[in-house]
């Protein structure tokens, strides 16, 4: 079998809502490649949809960033020999039989049928922001009065986080996921979130309330630290991935009126239309990494113990022996289940659910409430993501007619 070799990997977006061109060009020769890391590694790139997810289910593979080969320029020589010690808690890099413990804690709190019952209850929070941004008069910035502040009074009140405390968090994360933040300045933001936590699970315990982490040290489970840096990622994952695909959705719809247009007509159509936005934005720029933890057979490629592969989301959701019918087009009548922008396996997003009620619910009240919501700037003016690692919109200047 003849391989396609990449020594670097593209990034280059040809337009804010695509994946960069070469990748799909390299998709097409072929959907398992090698890729030269930025530490001389030579790995693999998926960019097929069925090999993706046939990567992130193996238990071949492992989550450990320890095991993982450098795609990061910035860490090459900030990492002790030895590794970093992956800290108690941080499921998301870890394999079972330590994933499965800790993701066991959460699950309860992230059914179908609790995520169901919240409804109500976002629609308020919906309700609410929307009445600001109409107070604000005929123009604003949608993501600082609406894509962010949403889900963000979502989590900060799932965990029992007072939204009033956000600056706490917020420009940390911004930091931790900016790709212009040296490894030092990421590993501070990082640290300061951690504290913060900390102190929060602290007054947890001496004050329980009715919230997400009171519960989950109510079972007496977690240590301390665990809780904490669960805590952690779930007020992260749970504002900055919504938000972004609030601000960068709006964005899209504004700039396919035939689609916005489904949307306002076909009210029946909303459910696979959050569906259809996930699978074309797919909002991280490429993504996750696995290391084989033993030699494995992907599609015909033998992938060798310590081999590092990175798999390429956009691409896979872009696959059109998956999502036949062009799908490089946003079309939101699409059949578009099945798309892995929230992972697949046992690693797939745990709070999938709650992301794709507050979409939901979020899309269809603004453009219910705002029937005339229009871009306030030239549409190459709107700041990209680029310099994030997760993608989006900075801002998005709107108006309306008040």
């Amino acid at each position: 079998m003849t391989e396609v070799i990449s020594e670097k990997l593209p990034t280059t977006r040809p337009t804010p809502f695509d994946p960069p061109t070469e990748v799909a060009e390299i998709r097409e020769q072929a959907r398992i490649s090698r890729l030269r890391f930025s530490d001389g590694h030579l790995g693999w790139l998926v960019t097929g949809h069925h090999q993706v997810r046939e990567v992130l289910a193996s238990p071949k593979f492992t989550t450990n960033p320890n095991k993982h080969h450098m795609l990061d320029l910035r860490f090459q020589g900030e990492i002790p020999e030895g590794g970093r010690k992956v800290q108690p808690g941080m499921f998301l890099s870890q394999d079972p039989p330590d994933h499965t413990r800790l993701r066991r804690m959460l699950q309860g709190q992230f059914t179908v049928r609790r995520m169901n019952q919240l409804s109500d209850w976002i629609g308020e929070i919906v309700d609410d922001q929307l009445a600001h941004l109409r107070s604000l008069g005929g123009r604003a910035d949608l993501v600082k009065e609406f894509a962010l502040p949403v889900p963000s009074l979502v989590i900060c009140a799932m965990l029992g986080v007072a939204y009033d405390e956000r600056h706490r968090f917020q420009e940390d994360t911004a930091t931790l996921l900016s790709l212009e933040s040296t490894f030092q300045e990421a590993m501070d933001a990082l640290a300061r979130i951690q504290d913060f936590m900390r102190e929060l699970i602290a007054r947890k315990k001496e004050t329980p309330s009715d919230d997400m982490i009171s519960d989950l040290l109510a079972t007496g489970e977690p240590t301390d630290e665990e809780a904490s840096n669960m805590a952690l990622l779930l007020l992260l994952a749970g504002h900055e991935t919504t938000a972004n695909m609030l601000g960068l959705g709006t964005f899209t719809l504004l700039r396919h009126p035939d689609q916005l247009k489904i949307l306002k007509d076909e009210p029946e159509v909303l459910d696979n239309a959050v569906e259809e936005l996930m699978r074309y934005l797919s909002i991280i720029h490429f993504g996750p990494v696995r290391t084989a933890a033993e030699d494995v057979e992907i599609d015909g490629h033998l992938i060798e113990a310590g081999d590092t592969v990175l798999m390429h989301v956009p691409a896979a959701n872009r696959d059109p022996e998956r999502f036949p019918g062009n799908p490089d087009e946003l079309d939101l009548r699409r059949p578009a289940s099945g798309h892995v922008a929230f992972g697949h396996g046992i690693h797939q997003c745990l709070g999938q659910q709650l992301a794709r009620i507050e979409m939901r619910i979020g899309f269809s009240k603004l453009f219910s409430e705002f029937p005339d919501l229009r871009l306030d700037a030239d549409p190459d003016d709107v700041p990209l993501r680029t310099d994030m690692g997760i993608y989006g919109v900075h801002s998005l200047p709107v108006a309306w007619s008040s």
